[in-house]
Parts: C-alpha cells; sequence; structure tokens
C-alpha cells in the first residue's frame, strides 16, 4: 500500500492498523518513496552479556565490565 506523508499525519491509526494486518505501507513525499512501515517482529537472537563489547570481549581490562566503568569514570573526577 502506498501513502502520502500527509496520510501518515492525519490518518496514523489506519496505517497503523494495516501494518497489524501484515501488509508494508510505502510513505511518499512529494510523490517520491522516503519511508516503509513493516510489522514489528521480535528478535529471535537474544545478545548474551560478552557480547556487549564485541572485539573487546578477550581483553583482560574488561573482564569485569562494572570495574572498568568505574576506572574510566574515575579520571574525569
Amino acid at each position: 500500500m502506498k501513502a502520502t506523508a500527509k496520510d501518515l499525519r492525519f490518518k496514523t491509526k489506519k496505517l497503523i492498523d494495516t501494518v497489524s494486518r501484515g501488509e508494508e505501507v510505502i510513505i511518499t513525499y512529494r510523490g517520491k518513496p522516503c519511508a516503509k512501515l513493516v510489522p514489528y517482529q521480535q528478535e529471535q537472537n537474544v545478545r548474551e552479556p560478552d557480547d556487549l563489547f564485541g572485539m573487546w570481549k578477550d581483553y583482560e581490562a574488561t573482564k569485569d565490565v562494572g570495574d572498568y566503568v568505574r576506572k574510566l569514570r574515575q579520571k574525569r573526577f
């Protein structure tokens, strides 16, 4: 379904109902597509705490994240 920016402003509930039924809505501005509304899907992969730092997960100083952050903040004050 296509909708204009004006429709998004004044008919938001109708567009949300359309998306909740599983349809995608393309929002146009001055006749050109600029955004897409899609149904929200829960993430299947829940991150483990180790994934938070990504490339730093093997770095010795960040083994205890709380302690590491406290040390960083002590330098500020």
